[in-house]
């Protein structure tokens, strides 16, 4: 039943859309994890063109075995980087559970190549056992993000207590370096209507994108250089002055990049007798991740397409 119920999860997770050693500070290199700081001089290159190029194939990218989590009785281990899961790119990953208490482990402020990428792991392991897990990439999100080649991954993990949901432990962001990480280069493309840039965070409108089952769908890129962490969400969206429900909901790490869709349910549109979108309002706002202090709240802002 677990598994059918991550299976379900991680379908929702792929389909809406809306990213070693002992110690998280030792640097080391090809599937390890480094220093979260020293990826900084990479992001900060140029903006321009697709999200980076290799001479390093897409299936060649792998890493090595490293122990990413080993305290208070609970240890996780990476072990490859799959290509080949239905779901998407996935990161094998083996989990000790020796803390004395039942646990229930997921990923979150997850990356890849300094893009945020929704992926997916939830999972129950019983005190005093193991569990053999991975923790698969939206292929979506990469599509967006034209991302072809797996340069690193950073990722982070929320364990509580399964019992009574009391966390047990909150780790620090983690970069895994697969193979192709020493000749990436890493690039942004930040093209689009820019609608806000304030506060460290710029947000551009990239355009509209049709989607026969699913409806169109408005393409937006966000870019946090300020020293925090933010989740952007939009509110009171219309198409051509009728509300629609549409929303959008990303969470962006500091020094990251975002690419997702505010998409409009075809059945609505019809609903509402839209047969082309004209014009787009709606709003941007941005709280602080950590503390949910509110960030910016923009004006109603106005697309026409």
């Amino acid at each position: 039943m677990k598994k059918l119920i991550a299976l379900a999860l991680a379908l929702v997770m792929i389909l809406s859309l809306a990213a070693c050693s002992d110690s998280t500070e030792e640097t080391l290199k090809k599937g390890s994890i480094t220093d979260k700081e020293d990826s900084s001089d990479k992001n900060n290159g140029s903006n321009e063109g697709n999200s980076g190029s290799n001479t390093v194939k897409p299936q060649d990218a792998t890493i090595e075995e490293c122990i990413l989590v080993d305290e208070q009785g609970i240890k996780i281990t990476a072990k490859s980087l799959d290509h080949d899961d239905i779901l998407g790119p996935a990161i094998k990953v083996a989990i000790e559970n020796n803390s004395g208490k039942s646990l229930a482990f997921s990923a979150e402020n997850v990356s890849v190549n300094g893009y945020m990428n929704d992926a997916f792991l939830y999972v129950t392991v019983a005190d005093g056992k193991k569990a053999n897990e991975k923790i698969i990439l939206s292929e979506t999100g990469l599509e967006l993000c034209n991302i072809e080649t797996i340069a690193d991954i950073e990722l982070a993990f929320h364990i509580i207590d399964s019992e009574n949901y009391d966390v047990v432990l909150d780790t620090e962001i983690m970069k895994l370096e697969t193979s192709a990480a020493e000749s990436y280069e890493y690039t942004f493309d930040d093209s689009g209507e820019v609608v806000y840039d304030d506060n460290g965070i710029k947000i551009a409108i990239k355009g509209l994108e049709e989607d026969e089952i699913w409806g169109p769908s408005v393409i937006v890129y966000i870019e946090n250089t300020s020293d925090q962490n933010v989740t952007v969400s939009t509110q009171d969206v219309s198409v051509n002055d009728y509300m629609i429900t549409a929303s959008l909901y990303a969470g962006v790490v500091s020094g990251k990049h975002y690419v997702g869709k505010i998409t409009f349910l075809s059945s609505e549109m019809e609903d509402n007798d839209i047969a082309e979108i004209e014009t787009i309002q709606l709003s941007f706002q941005a709280y602080n991740s950590d503390s949910y202090n509110t960030v910016f709240e923009t004006d109603p802002i106005e697309l026409q397409f």
